[in-house]
């Protein structure tokens, strides 16, 4: 089958581009550009890359047009597949029909951690010889790809984005997605250039528990009262995770986690499962929040097929994580510097929180850039100066977004001045002023996080580079002996 995809060069949209031509489909895509690391890529699994949107693009009449939410109403390369009568679908809709129809679909739902706890999943299937195909809305480290076919039996696993799914199908992604088994991580307002309240948020993954059928099986967070409050319309079977302390209300966790100290680079916990103890379980990931995920892929990996809890555990320590998640990009001048896509204040506050834990002596240095559509606003400005607690140091970029109104924008000049207020040091810079004050502040043993859901104009490398010449600088001006 040919397949046009518009919009090709988005993270989930290349993935899908590339898992089409892993299934055998002859794909093209069209974008406004085609920057590494994702243009380099798509050519490289053989997808017809063509640069901006034109109805030409699609006159050869391809058997299935693919519009990627990017695109507005009038796009000319989905007018004319509309207009013309092509076969047209969203990005959902087409993993529905091509992928997920004749697989058990294992969907991970949830505010926050889902990539990390998606991607988890599938190497934990995989390492136990399950076999998935999986879609991840991230990079993961075990494997080549961000996409995998799989077996045509086995397990498909899969991000559930609630984001909307195209400008025809203003329903959240995850809806299309056909759960047979789930993970639920957490439900706190996010995206809220779509949805304006807690309410309208919260009605996405009621649509998505309504969808799960009765003989499924959702594995969900008991420390949320928001998630307990959907999981109670659930038809299926529930199985609670939580770790020990957490306040679950009125359920009882299956899946129990007593995290214990760091040992060894790890993160050690106890695991509990029907209140019997499996022992103790090692974590490379850092934070309580990864804790909970790691639970929860475990929870459902072994609900949803016959892999022994034992053998799925012993895989968890292999597990390397997944890119811009919590990933050491390099070390210079002994300043170690991490890359996180945190960017809603309960991110990164556990972002923070869980490399604080890692590295407990030595500053920790948080930069944030405020750019996805939730951190621009001031819909959580009284939430960003406790997000920032485990830092000494704060260095905020401007609002990533110059078109949100002023009323509406976030005040970030109020978070430095709240932090101040609390005896920390944080200020708000341009990117080149926050590398010159980062080189001037950290010092060898310390630790920097960059935050932000974009390319943050490069800073990263910025970062490492103007550490590295410092070292240098300084090795130049030492005596010689």
């Amino acid at each position: 089958m040919r397949v046009h995809l518009i919009g090709v060069c988005g993270t989930g949209m290349a993935s899908l581009a590339g898992l089409l031509r892993a299934a055998g489909h002859d794909v093209t895509g069209s974008d406004t550009a085609f920057h590494p690391p994702m243009g380099d890529a798509l050519r490289r699994w053989g997808v017809h890359t063509m640069e901006g949107f034109r109805a030409e693009h699609v006159a050869d009449r391809p058997d299935l047009v693919v519009v990627g939410n990017v695109c507005r109403r009038d796009n000319p390369e989905a007018r004319a597949a509309i207009d013309g009568g092509i076969p047209y679908d969203s990005f959902p809709g087409t993993m529905e029909r091509l992928f997920l129809v004749d697989r058990t679909s294992l969907v991970v739902a949830g505010t926050h951690g889902k990539t990390t706890t998606t991607a988890l999943l599938a190497f934990l299937l995989h390492a136990t010889g399950r076999d998935p195909g999986f879609l991840v809305g991230g990079v993961p480290v075990d494997f080549d790809h961000s996409f995998r076919l799989g077996g045509a039996q086995t397990p498909f696993v899969i991000e559930g984005d609630e984001y909307d799914s195209a400008f025809f199908e203003k329903s959240p992604k995850l809806w299309r997605y056909r759960p047979w088994g789930a993970v639920i991580t957490s439900i706190e307002h996010d995206h809220v250039d779509i949805y304006p309240d807690a309410a309208s948020y919260r009605s996405a993954f009621e649509g998505f528990v309504e969808r799960i059928p009765e003989d499924g099986i959702l594995v969900a967070f008991a420390g949320d009262p928001e998630v307990r409050r959907v999981v109670s319309r659930a038809r299926c079977r529930v199985r609670w995770y939580a770790l020990d302390g957490d306040d679950c209300g009125d359920v009882t966790p299956v899946w129990l986690a007593a995290p214990v100290a760091l040992s060894g680079g790890m993160t050690p916990f106890d695991l509990f499962v029907g209140g019997s103890s499996l022992g103790r379980v090692l974590s490379p990931l850092s934070g309580a929040h990864n804790i909970r995920n790691a639970v929860a892929a475990i929870g459902l990996a072994c609900e949803s097929t016959e892999a022994p809890v034992s053998e799925v555990v012993a895989a968890l320590v292999r597990f390397r994580g997944v890119r811009r998640r919590q990933e050491q990009i390099g070390e210079a001048d002994g300043v170690r510097v991490y890359d996180d896509f945190a960017h809603h204040p309960t991110a990164v506050r556990e972002t923070l929180a869980g490399l604080r834990a890692r590295h407990p002596s030595g500053k920790l240095v948080a930069v944030f850039e405020p750019r996805s559509a939730t951190a621009s606003r001031r819909c959580h400005q009284q939430d960003y100066p406790d997000a920032f607690a485990s830092a000494d140091i704060t260095l905020l970029a401007p609002v990533g977004r110059p078109e949100i109104p002023a009323d509406e924008k976030l005040d970030v000049a109020a978070v430095v001045a709240a932090l101040a207020g609390n005896g920390r040091i944080a200020d708000t810079l341009p990117v080149p002023e926050i590398v010159s004050r980062v080189t001037a502040l950290a010092e060898p043993g310390d630790t920097v996080v960059v935050m932000s859901n974009g390319a943050f104009g490069g800073i990263y490398d910025a970062l490492l580079v103007a550490l590295a010449r410092r070292r240098a600088e300084r090795r130049e001006a030492a005596p010689a002996r």
